[in-house]
């Protein structure tokens, strides 16, 4: 016997914030970009440079991970019987990419500038930009991170991951852009090869992080397991088996099976489901619960 409470998928409240999480990292990755063109337009730094590529494909990367959202949030239909939130895990993997490409863009521009130094111009303007991006970073990150912590959306932690290492970046520009004041003009190029390196570490944890999404690696161990202990400690429950977990999106799937005692009337089995079914969702309510019960003389005979 299979039993399983249906669920309406993400609720209103979830989709609100990712949303507009979405549309906030897209306006500030513009906002950005365009702050820092202006910059490095007028200073030629290469580290003001790293950020401008950055912050256009992190434009690029947040319309992706925007959309991406909005489709994951469609419920489920005869087609995706589980929903749609494996979208989100494919736009982790389309930003990793786009975070390649710039972290790769920069170093190349950073190595040319070691081998031919250039004085900056125009560097209080540069520091000022900067100043700029880290007050709008640091606004979008705290807004991110309670976004995930209400959500657990996938997208929204790649995103964060991203523009968190942007804080760093600007960070590094900044120092950069002081330091060039003093004549270490050179310091400039180190940064921006310093900044491309550690975009990449962080591009190849977006890709494992949205890669063990789709691959439907279970939940944390300690999570299984006191899911099993939440099953066995309702009353009339003898035990429990063959528990699995994935996730998809901001929804988690699990299954088990439930050792019941074989002579229990099919009412009281259906209820003892509903009640473990409950006590899981209570304390994980992202998710979604598949039980089979298993008459206890079946799963362990009598000699």
């Amino acid at each position: 016997m299979q039993h399983t409470r249906e669920r309406k998928g993400v609720s209103t409240e979830h989709a609100r914030l990712m949303r507009r999480a979405t549309r906030l990292a897209l306006a500030v990755a513009l906002t950005l970009a365009a702050c820092k063109a202006l910059a490095w337009w007028m200073s030629g730094s290469v580290s003001l440079l790293a950020g401008l590529t950055d912050s256009l494909l992190d434009g690029a990367a947040s319309l992706l991970n925007l959309l991406a959202v909005h489709y994951s949030l469609r419920p489920a239909d005869d087609d995706h019987r589980y929903g749609h939130g494996k979208a989100e895990a494919l736009a982790g993997l389309g930003q990793g990419a786009f975070i390649s490409v710039s972290a790769i863009l920069v170093c190349v521009q950073g190595v040319d500038r070691m081998l031919h130094p250039q004085p900056l111009g125009a560097p209080t303007l540069g520091i000022i930009v900067m100043l700029i991006s880290l007050a709008l970073t640091v606004a979008l990150l705290m807004y991110q991170r309670h976004v995930v912590r209400e959500t657990g959306s996938t997208a929204i932690r790649a995103d964060s991951l991203h523009y968190r290492s942007d804080l760093l970046l600007n960070s590094s520009i900044l120092v950069a852009l002081v330091l060039a004041g003093y004549g270490l003009e050179r310091l400039d190029a180190v940064f921006g090869i310093a900044i491309a390196v550690y975009i990449f570490w962080s591009a190849l944890s977006i890709v494992r992080e949205a890669g063990a999404v789709l691959m439907d690696t279970e939940l944390p161990p300690e999570v299984s397991e006191d899911m099993g202990r939440l099953a066995c400690g309702v009353p009339g429950v003898v035990g429990c088996h063959d528990l699995r977990t994935r996730v998809s999106g901001t929804r988690w799937f699990v299954q088990m099976h439930l050792e019941l005692p074989g002579q229990l009337p099919l009412i009281e089995a259906h209820a003892l489901c509903e009640q473990v079914e409950t006590a899981i969702h209570t304390k994980y309510p992202r998710a979604e619960v598949l039980v089979h019960a298993d008459p206890l003389e079946v799963v362990k005979p009598k000699g």
